[in-house]
């Protein structure tokens, strides 16, 4: 795959030609696949794949359609529907609006919650607990406060809406406070778009996708849809398993194998997977058995 970073997504698509060409078969293959499946998994970032980035994380809300695609592909009954956040669980729940909500596994993997309500939260242990202390008050300390969230396991800091100058100066702020805390509580510290995170080293977003994979038979179609760096931890425990598709205006080098702009070519990737279920559901019951 090209690993250069073009200035613009015309740029990319004008240079990328082999990567297209690619990308389209791909994406021509695993869909082609998937009309002949009972049963697929679609598994899903929320901030910056379903949803477009909000200075305000609380008005993060999906693109438009989107919802509703999801809430379709769920309600025909072939597609175990995921989605694995580094937001609370909760969180995803009351800004995507479906109901029922799918199986959401929120900061990075560490929360389930199922579609049922129940959720399975690990504990964390003192260390960890007196990490998290430390680093709020180091970021109260320096008048950050108020760009802290706060997360079981974790602490984030967003710097969105900041100017860039602000940003790089806050980023280096937080991460020379913030590293030394990271030692002592043998956790890890790790950027994402947007902002800065502290958290438990033990699980990520990968970790997340290896375990519903543990739970899908192997002929199972399964695509997983991500947008930042957090995400190809995902993409590289998919691998050839599934497809990986990376959801972002522009272009960045990534271990996925395709590339869609949102929110056109997102909503278009979801309303072919419900063709997709469509007409798996017209298949006469042998074929879809097989």
């Amino acid at each position: 795959m090209d690993s250069r970073q073009p200035e613009s997504a015309l740029a990319v698509r004008a240079g990328m030609e082999a990567f297209d060409t690619h990308s389209g078969a791909e994406l021509q293959a695993f869909f082609a696949n998937l009309r002949k499946a009972h049963r697929s998994a679609l598994l899903l970032d929320y901030d910056g794949t379903l949803a477009p980035f909000q200075e305000d994380r609380d008005r993060a809300f999906p693109y438009p359609g989107v919802s509703m695609l999801l809430g379709e592909i769920m309600s025909a009954g072939h597609t175990r529907v995921v989605v694995i956040s580094g937001r609370r669980a909760g969180d995803v729940v009351c800004l995507l609006a479906v109901d029922p909500h799918p199986e959401i596994w929120g900061v990075h993997g560490l929360q389930r919650l199922r579609p049922n309500g129940s959720c399975e939260s690990p504990e964390i242990d003192e260390i960890a607990r007196q990490a998290l202390a430390e680093a709020a008050a180091s970021v109260e300390q320096l008048g950050l406060g108020g760009l802290v969230e706060h997360k079981p396991c974790s602490i984030a800091l967003h710097w969105r809406g900041l100017s860039p100058e602000s940003q790089a100066e806050t980023r280096n702020l937080v991460r020379q406070k913030w590293q030394p805390v990271a030692d002592r509580g043998r956790m890890l510290l790790h950027d994402f778009d947007g902002g800065i995170e502290l958290r438990r080293a033990d699980r990520d977003k990968g970790d997340a996708v290896r375990d519903v994979l543990r739970e899908l038979a192997p002929e199972t179609p399964v695509a997983y849809l991500g947008d930042d760096l957090t995400d190809e931890d995902a993409f590289q425990a998919l691998g050839k398993r599934g497809l990986t598709v990376l959801v972002r205006p522009e272009y960045r080098p990534t271990a996925a194998a395709t590339w869609l702009q949102p929110p056109a070519e997102l909503q278009e990737f979801l309303a072919e997977w419900l063709e997709a279920c469509r007409t798996a559901q017209r298949e006469p019951a042998h074929r879809a058995s097989r």
